[in-house]
């Protein structure tokens, strides 16, 4: 139990250093709101993209909300079968055989329920949808309607193969997953939702967070309005310092210091943080690889924030130049505009994303960061919403920029005749997308990409930015 392990943290930090266990400097934050108490009857879902997930990130809450006499369903996008190097490293062999992509995602099932099961949890608490572990994404921005489904190179697989799945046999097609997903909601009735953060780097965890907000706004009017508290896993250097460190706090990483993320906190006890250890380490298909990454989310606290949806201001028109710019991603950072403080943020020498509306076009405009050259090329996803259309219908739009010209594509099919324009300066570039192209939306997810060449430099978490 941790009351036997602490004394051999406070020796090795004694021997090593206090200096060399300090993660982020707290002194960049400011005190975070505690997240808001759980109620009795209370129904919480939580969202995991994969099965290890719920207990990285939610297992305090589990056990908050379960002592309170909250109700608590969890439902897995993925089984988690696409890890090759935790699968060699569990089962000590090489494989590419179909069957051994299932086999692990039935093993990564059933350490879920094991342990959710010590956290309080049922085995009929637990939901697992079954769609394609790193193949999520690619079904949201493409693989919707008419046509052949998804099929995993990987695996080979088209369809879910777990036998004892609610979806077991739905062909991989985005709207398998999204009713899947409303069915879930318009059954449990969830007060509370937890899901994986836009933000995100890894494709399942922002793509399960896309699939929530289409599914929120379908169901608008039918189910009362949960509330949506995304949880951050996969972030680039993020947390430090590695290992478990029972001792320390978990802080948001660097890059979002300024970007208007509302972070609340969920504080555990030594006993509730002892479980969340224990937890995590019912997961042995990836702590025998891993252990070094997962046990550093076992800390004094749990962290939960989202960006705040954007709504775009009526505007003149683009023939008067005279154009307001609202909103920033948290990695084009620089000081805000004084004529209009809310367009950007506060870390001097990054640049800033912004958007606008005007004559029929949804407009972005990128000021470039001062370490990307003039020539600097972007690839942006968007994904138009209209509340008269079905999803499945509407644009998925990709965009790729290469100087003064640019690629759009939606889904699979490219676009020749598309109407987009791309304006450029020295230090930024205006993309003027039109509204038709993007279905007329009544808010747009995009997130974007910035290169230098063919390497990736910068990217953005996925934003909602209300139109109408």
């Amino acid at each position: 139990m941790i009351r036997n392990r602490l004394p051999i943290f406070l020796l090795f930090t004694l021997l090593a250093g206090c200096a060399s266990l300090r993660g982020p400097d707290p002194v960049h934050w400011p005190p975070f709101p505690s997240l808001e108490p759980f109620k009795k009857n209370e129904r919480v879902l939580i969202l995991a993209p994969h099965p290890d997930d719920e207990a990285i990130a939610c297992a305090g809450v589990i056990q908050h909300a379960l002592k309170a006499g909250a109700k608590v369903r969890i439902v897995y996008l993925t089984n988690g079968d696409h890890n090759e190097v935790s699968f060699i490293v569990y089962e000590k062999r090489i494989t590419m055989r179909q069957g051994e992509f299932v086999h692990m995602g039935k093993v990564r099932q059933q350490e879920a329920v094991k342990a959710m099961k010590f956290l309080g949890l049922s085995e009929n608490d637990l939901v697992f949808l079954g769609y394609p572990d790193f193949g999520t994404f690619a079904i949201f921005s493409r693989y919707w309607g008419k046509g052949k489904p998804f099929r995993d190179r990987m695996t080979r697989i088209s369809s879910v193969p777990y036998k004892d799945n609610p979806s077991y046999g739905a062909p991989y097609q985005g709207e398998n997953i999204l009713s899947d997903l409303e069915r879930q909601i318009l059954d449990y009735r969830p007060d509370k939702i937890f899901v994986s953060h836009p933000a995100d780097v890894n494709v399942d965890h922002k793509t399960f967070y896309l699939f929530l907000q289409v599914a929120l706004s379908d169901l608008e009017g039918r189910v009362p309005k949960p509330k949506v508290y995304p949880y951050l896993v996969h972030c680039v250097g993020w947390p430090k310092p590695r290992h478990y460190h029972p001792e320390m706090e978990l802080y948001p990483p660097d890059k979002f210091i300024n970007a208007r993320i509302s972070w609340s906190r969920s504080d555990l006890t030594f006993d509730e943080l002892d479980k969340k250890y224990q937890a995590i380490l019912f997961y042995k298909s990836q702590t025998q690889s891993s252990a070094f990454y997962l046990l550093a989310f076992a800390r004094e606290n749990e962290l939960f924030g989202d960006y705040p949806p954007l709504q775009l201001k009526p505007q003149l028109t683009w023939k008067d130049k005279i154009i307001s710019y609202f909103g920033a991603s948290e990695m084009f950072r620089e000081p805000a505009d004084p004529e209009f403080p809310d367009s950007g943020d506060t870390i001097e020498g990054k640049g800033r994303v912004s958007f606008a509306e005007a004559d029929d076009y949804f407009i972005v405009r990128v000021d470039k960061p001062k370490k990307l050259s003039r020539r600097f090329g972007m690839m942006l996803y968007v994904f138009g919403y209209n509340k008269s259309d079905a999803f499945a219908e509407m644009p998925k739009i990709r965009i790729i920029t290469a100087g003064n010209k640019c690629k759009v594509f939606n889904a699979k099919k490219r676009i020749i005749s598309h109407g987009a324009k791309i304006e450029r300066d020295r230090d930024s570039l205006i993309l003027k997308i039109p509204l038709e192209l993007l279905g007329d939306p009544d808010y747009v997810l995009i997130s974007l990409k910035a290169y230098r060449g063919n390497v990736p430099v910068e990217a953005t978490g996925f934003r909602k930015v209300i139109i109408k």
